[in-house]
């Protein structure tokens, strides 16, 4: 297979300038202002993105270096399978993060909820809708027993290093 490859389609600003301390998931950021800049080149495709209340935020790991197949991820001290996890330390340093739309002006995106470093460059948006990305779950693995550590789990840099 052919090499693929991504163009940023804006950044995305928050109040985070490094990796530590950054919570890891946008429900351990609840009220956590930022933005989210779409390059004008492409402002056009934000036409009716104001109809929705979240949006899912495409990006890339920056700052992640390297990636292991097995990583010790925030929530829990023993291996999992990296594709088991949200590590950012993945083969496609890709991140998702559904956040709150709170306001458009022009290109800029004003959000809440964000857990996404400053500067970290944005691929895509999709807007989220209940009917299609909610489902009724039975399991969730490892993080079940650990789920409750996401309020107070934040980057501690294990994947930066």
């Amino acid at each position: 297979m052919n090499e693929i490859k991504y163009k940023p389609i804006g950044v995305i600003h928050s109040p985070f300038k490094e990796p530590k301390g950054t919570p890891i998931q946008p429900a351990g950021a609840w009220g956590i202002g930022g933005t989210v800049e779409v390059f004008p080149e492409y402002a056009e495709g934000l036409k009716d993105i104001e109809g929705f209340s979240h949006i899912i935020l495409i990006c890339h790991f920056h700052l992640s270096r390297g990636w292991r197949l097995e990583v010790k991820p925030f929530m829990d001290d023993q291996l999992h399978g990296v594709f088991t996890t949200r590590a950012p330390a993945r083969p496609n340093p890709i991140g998702i993060s559904t956040v709150r739309l709170v306001r458009v002006e022009e290109n800029i995106l004003h959000i809440q909820d964000v857990d996404i470093v400053d500067g970290t460059p944005l691929l895509d948006i999709k807007p989220y809708v209940p009917e299609f990305d909610v489902r009724d779950v039975a399991k969730t693995g490892w993080l079940e027993q650990n789920l409750h550590k996401l309020p107070t789990s934040k980057d501690d840099e294990r994947f930066i290093k």
